[in-house]
């Protein structure tokens, strides 16, 4: 008697995005992960209808168990921020069949599906922390079946099984909750050879978590740029107030001395975010140095970001950090008037970083994400 394992044609659904950064674009580094969600395959209730009609046998019904909960176990090496090959362990569970018959009997058969799989995975960024990615591969799978009878269906072979080696495919979408974490969600297809001859597919669909080792974030230091050196001012002479008084000198006036305010985004910022962090007291302090001179307007607030991810995309998160720190100082009382926001992207970097390693080139470009208060707005006078 043969029993026969073949999947419906399942479509993967097509994963199509626009080119944009991923400041989570990964470097190269080993990760691992582990997935679970729903296995899928499709009985082909006519084969089993000849095999039996072969045998002498009519199927009057035939009920089919065609989903189960797989699992898969990976780890992976990042080549760069598109490329990576994984490897893995791979459950996809037990399906099945009972087929009732006459004469009077019941046929009953079993397949249940493990491997190790190796595939290819390339993956499009589309925002700093979403991608997609597909995968192409091959697995090779154990597949052990089990039948048994009843009535007068006698089985001749219960429990035959084989292995064999064939491709799989799939894709899917990845969140990163931040340097280290990302979740997955996957539609696989495995390509499988039952142990009575015959080919069938069997679908993975599945949510899991990655893990990136190395990916530690460094604790944000607040990069402040150098106070200019101060002017000496020569002091003034003051002509003799009365003719029998010694001539004595003025005191030199107080010359107002500017110390130019340059925040780090890391500061007021989390990675990849336009939301100010509050309290924050430099953002105050300056807030009540404007409110104190209000004759100062033109107040120019430009944002500025790494190099980590597309122009366009760091134009646009440059311009919301502007913006955002112009509408605190407004909510602090300054009119919004004195005041213009701009982004200038990546642009006029104060340094440059060559490091390969992700977290190393997070903590190099640091300097480079920040708010700059220009003309005399982001200045503070100090008596």
């Amino acid at each position: 008697m043969k029993f026969t394992k073949k999947s419906g044609t399942l479509s993967l659904m097509v994963l199509a995005a626009i080119a944009s950064p991923i400041a989570m674009a990964q470097d190269a580094g080993w990760y691992i992960g582990a997935n679970a969600g729903q296995s899928r395959s499709k009985i082909d209730d006519p084969r089993i209808s000849s095999g039996l009609l072969a045998g002498g046998f009519t199927a009057t019904s035939i009920a089919n168990d065609e989903r189960d909960t797989g699992y898969k176990l990976f780890t992976g090496y990042q080549f760069n921020k598109y490329f990576a090959v994984e490897g893995g362990y791979f459950d996809l569970g037990k399906f099945g069949f009972t087929a009732n018959t006459t004469p009077l009997g019941t046929l009953r058969g079993d397949i249940k599906l493990k491997g190790l799989n190796l595939d290819l995975v390339a993956t499009l960024p589309i925002t700093e922390r979403f991608s997609a990615f597909g995968r192409v591969g091959a697995n090779h799978a154990e597949a052990k079946d089990t039948f048994t009878g009843s009535g007068l269906v006698i089985v001749r072979n219960p429990n035959p099984s084989t292995r064999a080696t064939n491709v799989k495919y799939g894709g899917g979408l990845q969140y990163a909750f931040n340097d280290a974490w990302s979740m997955r969600l996957e539609a696989e297809r495995y390509r499988i050879n039952d142990a009575v001859g015959n080919k069938g597919d069997v679908d993975l669909y599945s949510a899991g978590l990655v893990y990136r080792f190395g990916s530690a974030k460094p604790t944000p230091v607040a990069y402040v740029a150098p106070k200019p050196e101060p002017v000496a001012v020569a002091p003034e002479r003051v002509a003799p107030v009365a003719p029998t008084a010694p001539a004595t000198q003025a005191s030199p006036p107080v010359q107002p001395r500017y110390e130019k305010f340059t925040l780090s985004a890391t500061e007021l910022f989390g990675f990849g975010s336009a939301q100010l962090r509050l309290p924050h007291p430099k953002l105050d302090e300056i807030a009540t140095a404007l409110n104190r001179n209000r004759e100062v307007s033109n107040v120019v607030i430009t944002g500025y970001a790494d190099r980590i991810g597309s122009n366009q995309y760091n134009q646009r998160l440059s311009e919301r950090r502007a913006n955002a720190v112009k509408d605190y100082l407004s909510s602090q009382g300054v009119d919004a008037n004195r005041m213009q926001a701009a982004g200038r992207g990546e642009s006029n970097p104060v340094v440059v970083c060559t490091d390969k390693n992700r977290p190393a080139l997070i903590k190099c470009l640091e300097p480079n994400r920040r708010v700059e208060i220009e003309q005399i707005t982001i200045e503070r006078r100090v008596q």
